[in-house]
């Protein structure tokens, strides 16, 4: 069973807020780094770019999102808040944008989707690699 740390922080719905960002965003933003470096943009050897939405989103929000998008009932529980948890931890990116003309552009409702739709394919996958049938290995 999964454990939500906490529901009475002020946040909209009491869960702590963290900046949750889609694979694709961060792996464009690399890109964009790499292209960066070659064009000797870089003042100096070494430059750190916070990646992420800016704003985040609540633990219960994603929770909720993802049994919308999935159609699962996910078993957790809420629990007490654990000893040193901020309430709200978001990136602030504005000298990705800037710098590396970055913006995330995947949603809340995308994240979730395409992680469903990638463990769908692991189980999918799974099935096939584990088969009986030599004439699917």
């Amino acid at each position: 069973m999964m454990q939500v740390w906490g529901d009475d922080y002020e946040t909209k719905d009491g869960s702590c807020v963290r900046d949750y960002i889609h694979v694709c965003d961060i792996a464009h933003a690399h890109t964009l780094a790499l292209n960066y470096l070659l064009q000797n943009r870089n003042e100096s050897n070494c430059d750190i770019f916070n990646l992420g939405t800016g704003d985040g989103y609540t633990v219960l929000e994603i929770i909720n999102e993802f049994e919308k998008v999935s159609g699962i009932k996910l078993h957790y529980q809420v629990g007490p808040r654990r000893p040193g948890d901020v309430i709200a931890i978001y990136a602030n990116n504005d000298k990705a944008k800037s710098l590396l003309g970055w913006k995330p552009k995947y949603s809340l409702q995308d994240m979730m989707e395409t992680a469903w739709k990638w463990e769908l394919k692991l189980k999918e996958d799974e099935k096939i690699f584990n088969s009986s049938n030599p004439d699917l290995n």
